[in-house]
């Protein structure tokens, strides 16, 4: 009796161990609860801010860029130029400070037409004079099959745009305070500046209207009605520039 008596709560303790089993997925269960929505939800906010800092910033746009070098001189030598330029009040040497004023201005107007220009946005222009003595503008301009790099050209246009804005501010600024030995300088780089940009300017509308021309060409206006239309857009183009 007594051995009937121990087994009983043997059975006793053995039939729970199977209801036990049960309860195991319910760990499971809640361990799959804190899904990881918002793990990956924190990472793509930080994939967003970090891409978004690195476009803003200076290395940002120097990664992206397809010329950096390029990029980077055309804005050195606008930027000294005008950093000498303020800086040149404080020194003695007044000379010396203009001297250094107009080589930079020099050089970046030589850089931004022979260098930058071809190699950003893939523009280019000059003056060429003909044997019978006539000068007309000549322009070049990338394939448009091949864009030039967003990054690059943004860039490019921004610098050409906004620096003879700055010059203008710095040429009042003079102006008021009566520092006429500065008025000369800040003409000088306005020229500079501003010629580049009337060639840019007119090199990009050639470069459209060339691209215009050619889709009129594909399109089927050969012959007679594609060289009428390459002749207008060549004419209405010397018009401007051309020196009568």
């Amino acid at each position: 009796m007594s051995g009937a008596g121990v087994n009983t709560p043997l059975l006793d303790t053995i039939e729970p161990d199977e209801p036990s089993e049960t309860p195991q997925p319910q760990p499971k269960a809640t361990a799959h609860q804190p899904v990881v929505l918002t793990p990956t939800n924190r990472v793509a906010e930080q994939y967003a801010s970090t891409s978004s800092d690195a476009e803003a910033g200076i290395t940002g746009i120097l990664r992206q860029s397809a010329h950096p070098i390029a990029l980077m001189f055309l804005y050195l030598f606008r930027i000294t130029a005008i950093v000498m330029y303020i800086l040149g009040g404080y020194f003695n040497n007044y000379v010396l400070s203009t001297v250094i004023v107009v080589v930079l201005l020099s050089m970046d107007f030589w850089n931004c037409r022979n260098v930058s220009g071809r190699v950003l946005v893939g523009l280019r222009y000059w003056n060429q004079v003909d044997d019978d003595g006539e000068s007309y503008w000549v322009f070049e301009s990338r394939d448009p099959s091949r864009p030039a790099n967003p990054i690059d050209s943004k860039m490019f246009w921004i610098a050409l745009y906004a620096f003879p804005v700055l010059w203008v501010g710095l040429l009042i600024i003079a102006i008021v305070k009566l520092n006429l030995n500065s008025v000369p300088t800040t003409i000088l780089a306005l020229i500079f500046n501003v010629t580049n940009v009337i060639g840019f300017t007119y090199a990009d509308r050639d470069a459209k209207e060339k691209w215009a021309s050619g889709m009129a060409w594909n399109m089927g206006f050969s012959g007679i009605g594609g060289q009428l239309l390459t002749g207008a857009v060549k004419n209405s183009v010397g018009r401007v520039f051309g020196s009568r």
